[in-house]
Formats: C-alpha cells, structure tokens, sequence
C-alpha cells in the first residue's frame, strides 16, 4: 500500500498542467528543452528523500529586498509576498528553502545579461532566500516588479512577475516557477503564462491580493501559495 501511495504520489501531471514549449516567440525555450522526453526510472530513496536539512547548508534570511544594506529603500511600490509552501495533499513544507528573483520597478535586472536602457536602482538587487517555518510559510518584503518587452521580431511584452526556486525535502520536489499579479491586462498576452493549457493550472500561478485592512498602510500585501508535486502542483515556469 505505501509503495502504491508513493507511486500515486509522483505519477505524470494530468495534460494541460506543465507548459508547452518550446514557446514561439521566446528563443530561450528553443535553445533549453530537450527535443526527446525525459527518461522515466524506478525512484530510489535518493531521489524521494534527499538532500537532507539543506537551510543548514544554505544561507538563509535574507528577505528584506527592499531595504538595501546602506539603509536605503529601493524604488518603486512596496510590497509584502508571503504564501505556504505545500506537498501533493496539502500539508504544509517546514525547512523548505524559497529564492525569489526579480525585476526592479522599472522591470530591469540586476544582471550583466539586461543591457536595457531601463534604470537600474544602487539599491536594489532583487534577489533573496528564505526558509520555511514550521507551518510552511515563507515571506518577503520587496516591490512590485515592472514589466519589459521580449527582443524579437514580433515584440510582446512580460507582464509584472516574480520568480521562485523551492527546494523541499527531496529532489524531486524541486521547484522553479513564477508568480503573476491578480489583474494585470499583460497577463493575457504574456506567452509563458499562457503556455500552460489547463485554466485552473494557470490560475496557480497568480497571486492573490490582500485587503489593506489585512495589510497595513505601510506595503501592499500579496498571498501566493506553491505546491510541490501532485496533481493540484504549482506548474513549473
């Protein structure tokens, strides 16, 4: 019965849940997927179970991107992100390890590949780590990310995102995806939200606003949860 469970519990995504790439009009999805699938083998406890404690080995903590380390704020529309980390039935994830990365408020990275003539901010990196607690709730305060046009032909552009890597209790509930802002009329042309076939997956990856009164006055408040695995996952983007 355990090895039926766990079989369950790691069987393919329904159709529809995982995106279709490669994407037209996004070169990296061309030159990044693999042109045969992937090769399925018998899990071993490696893969279900392993690494162990990596908030241990990871530095973790740094979840203030708003603030930079002189004391300045950064620019742009404060926000606080926070969520629960999730398995395949809905159990919260402790010690699960979340990195968010992202684009500033004038939707630039902090990167020596975006050579936009968008501004760059001294005080803002937009990156960070964090670990889980024990009810698998992360948190982050930042601001709300621009959006930027993609460079090709038939130009589009990405509407406000975040990025998140969750490494779980395993490796196989690793996790990379992103997380969209409830409303924004770019999510609808935006061609890697849209990749994912199924309308309640793609509705995982979009946040849910906070009332103020939840809030405060200080921030905006945003509630994003990811799930790890099973047919109810977060999809990968």
């Amino acid at each position: 019965m355990r090895n039926d469970t766990r079989r369950r519990m790691y069987d393919p995504w329904p159709e529809g849940v995982q995106p279709t790439v490669p994407i037209e009009g996004y070169t990296n999805t061309w030159t990044h997927t693999p042109s045969q699938p992937a090769y399925r083998r018998p899990l071993t406890r490696t893969e279900v179970t392993g690494p162990a404690d990596l908030w241990r080995k990871l530095h973790c903590g740094d979840s203030n991107l708003a603030l930079s380390t002189t004391g300045k704020l950064a620019q742009g529309l404060l926000m606080e992100v926070t969520g629960r980390i999730l398995d395949e039935d809905g159990r919260p994830v402790a010690n699960a390890i979340v990195e968010l990365w992202q684009a500033n408020a004038a939707g630039r990275y902090t990167h020596a590949l975006d050579q936009r003539a968008a501004p760059l901010d001294p005080n803002f990196l937009g990156h960070g780590r964090v670990r889980s607690d024990e009810s698998g709730t992360y948190r982050f305060l930042t601001i709300k990310p621009g959006a930027y046009p993609v460079p090709v032909k038939d130009t589009w552009w990405r509407p406000p995102h975040i990025h998140f890597s969750v490494l779980g209790p395993s490796t196989l509930s690793r996790l990379v995806t992103q997380m969209y802002f409830p409303g924004d009329p770019l999510n609808d042309w935006d061609r890697i939200l849209q990749s994912i076939g199924d309308p309640a997956a793609r509705q995982r990856l979009v946040a849910r606003q906070l009332h103020p009164a939840e809030v405060g006055v200080d921030h905006l408040g945003f509630h994003h949860d990811i799930v790890l695995r099973g047919r109810n996952a977060t999809p990968e983007a």
